[in-house]
């Protein structure tokens, strides 16, 4: 898949699910479950057991409709393992200019972890593609990121650490490109270990629709 397309999914879909599951057989069953109710850009963070291998497999199986990102990446060594495992895309959720420099080199997207105005410009002037704000809700939640694109405007921003689903519009309406959920509100392995894979798809739908709604009135109001 071209960047320039994985760019425009991850904008057009504006949820990206993040598998924090403790081993890598949940984070294959969570994926499935999420793609099933309507997830079609997922994460796996590093600290997953076997991630490198779970990227592959979930791109194996699902790469021709889905996105599958890496994510927690912290250096490039960990970068290129992820873009050999056929990743989409690559997100830290810190500052580190020499993963935006060989994703660049290799025409891998990457999403650079920030949190200071100077750290989101410094990550876009760069080449960062988008920008994760982390721990965006210890922030300020929605007014920090529309604290942030009042002067930085054409920079695409991705809030994580805290989205929750009562969150996730009032972020859409403050301008991110798309949010980052991966806590209980959508990756409930409790849930998931105890098949009830009802209520996962629930609020997998809830989120959709919410952030669905968010981003038309946005359009209305621009």
């Amino acid at each position: 898949m071209e960047k320039a397309e994985v760019l425009a999914k991850v904008e057009k879909n504006a949820l990206i699910a993040m598998l924090w599951t403790p081993s890598a057989d949940d984070a294959l069953e969570m994926a499935e479950v999420l793609l099933d109710a309507g997830i079609s850009c997922l994460q796996v963070p590093l600290t997953v057991p076997g991630a490198v291998e779970v990227i592959a497999e979930l791109v194996a199986s699902y790469g021709d409709r889905a996105l599958i990102g890496a994510a927690t990446v912290l250096d490039v060594r960990a970068a290129e393992g992820c873009a050999r495992a056929g990743a989409h895309y690559v997100m830290s959720p810190v500052l580190d200019l020499a993963i935006i420099s060989r994703c660049n080199e290799s025409g891998v997207a990457v999403i650079a972890g920030a949190m200071t105005p100077t750290e989101i410009l410094t990550a876009w002037r760069a080449g960062a593609d988008m920008v994760k704000v982390f721990p965006c809700s210890a922030l300020g939640g929605p007014a920090y990121v529309k604290a942030v694109r009042a002067p930085l405007p054409h920079i695409k921003l991705i809030p994580a650490g805290g989205v929750s689903l009562q969150a996730a519009p009032h972020y859409i309406a403050a301008g991110a490109t798309a949010v980052e959920v991966g806590d209980e509100d959508l990756v409930d392995v409790g849930a998931l270990r105890a098949g009830r894979l009802a209520d996962i798809q629930t609020e997998v739908r809830l989120f959709v629709e919410v952030i669905a709604q968010a981003r038309e009135l946005s359009t209305v109001d621009g």
